[in-house]
C-alpha cells in the first residue's frame, strides 16, 4: 500500500482526483494530511479537523465488474470496516448512522465521503474519504461531535490508528464484486445507530414523526416503520433523525 503524506492540502479526495489526471495512482494507494483545509461531508457539508489530532485521508480503490446498481455496498464496507477498526482499539458504543457516520454513544466521530466514478454498468474505481476525530478535546459549535480520546479517556498514536482503519478497510473491500451483497448489508444492519428503537424524525418541510429504523434498502434508502407501522424509504437529505 503506497501512502502519499502531506502537509496540508484543502481535500484529500480532491488531491487524489489531480494524481488520477496524471495517471499516477495505483490500487490502495492513501493520500494523507496533516491539515485539510477545505475537508467535505456529505452534500457538501463540511469537515472539521485540527493539525496533529485527526486523521484525514484517502484511498483509491479500483475495482473490477462491480455492478453500479449495487454501488452501496462500497459505503457499507467502508462503514463496516471503519467500525470494526475502532472496536479493535476498544473504542465503547459503536455504530454507524445512517449513511456513514461513525459514532461512538451519541457523538460523531468519525465521516466519510465516497465518490464512484461509473463505466458503462459498473463502477469503475472509489475515492474513498475518511476523517476521524483522534485526539481532539474542543469541537466549537460541534455539540454532537467527539473523538477516540474523549469517548475512551486514552490518547492515542494517530499512525497506529491510521493503520488499524487501513488493515481492516482492506479486508473489507477484498473482492467486493463476489461478495454476498444480503450478507454484508445485514453486517451493516446490525451496527445502525437507533436501529429498532423509537426515533424522532424530521422531513424536508420540517415535519417531525415517530418512526422506528429497519434497515437500509439494496439502492442505500434508510427504511423506516413509521407509526402505521408501513415501511417508508428515505434518500439522502430527505430526513433528518433528531437525537
Amino acid at each position: 500500500m503506497k501512502i502519499i503524506k502531506l502537509n496540508a492540502t484543502h481535500s484529500t479526495n480532491s488531491y487524489m482526483k489531480e494524481l488520477l489526471r496524471e495517471n499516477l495512482l495505483s490500487d490502495h494507494t492513501v493520500v494523507l494530511a496533516e491539515q485539510q483545509t477545505s475537508g467535505r461531508g456529505q452534500m457538501g457539508a463540511s469537515w472539521f479537523s485540527k493539525q496533529g489530532q485527526s486523521l484525514t485521508f484517502s484511498v483509491f480503490k479500483d475495482f473490477k465488474g462491480l455492478a453500479a446498481e449495487y454501488h452501496f455496498i462500497i459505503s457499507m464496507a467502508v462503514s463496516i470496516a471503519i467500525y470494526d477498526a475502532l472496536n479493535n482499539l476498544n473504542i465503547p458504543n459503536l455504530s454507524v448512522k445512517w449513511p456513514n457516520d461513525i459514532m461512538s454513544a451519541k457523538k460523531k466521530i468519525g465521516g466519510i465521503l465516497i465518490e464512484n466514478v461509473l463505466k458503462g454498468s459498473n463502477v469503475q474505481y472509489s475515492i474513498i474519504g475518511i476523517g476521524l476525530n483522534v485526539n481532539l478535546i474542543s469541537f466549537p459549535d460541534l455539540p454532537q461531535a467527539s473523538s477516540l480520546k474523549l469517548e475512551s479517556g486514552r490518547e492515542f498514536i494517530l499512525d497506529e490508528v491510521l493503520q488499524e482503519v487501513l488493515k481492516s478497510l482492506t479486508k473489507s473491500l477484498e473482492n467486493l464484486s463476489v461478495v454476498d451483497f444480503v450478507e454484508k448489508k445485514k453486517l451493516f444492519e446490525d451496527r445502525l445507530f437507533r436501529k429498532d428503537v423509537i426515533s424522532v424524525f424530521e422531513d424536508q418541510k420540517g415535519f417531525r414523526f415517530n418512526g422506528i429504523i429497519k434497515g437500509v434498502s439494496d439502492l442505500g434508502e434508510l427504511l423506516v416503520e413509521t407509526e402505521n407501522e408501513k415501511i417508508q424509504k428515505y434518500q439522502l437529505k430527505e430526513v433528518k433523525l433528531i437525537y
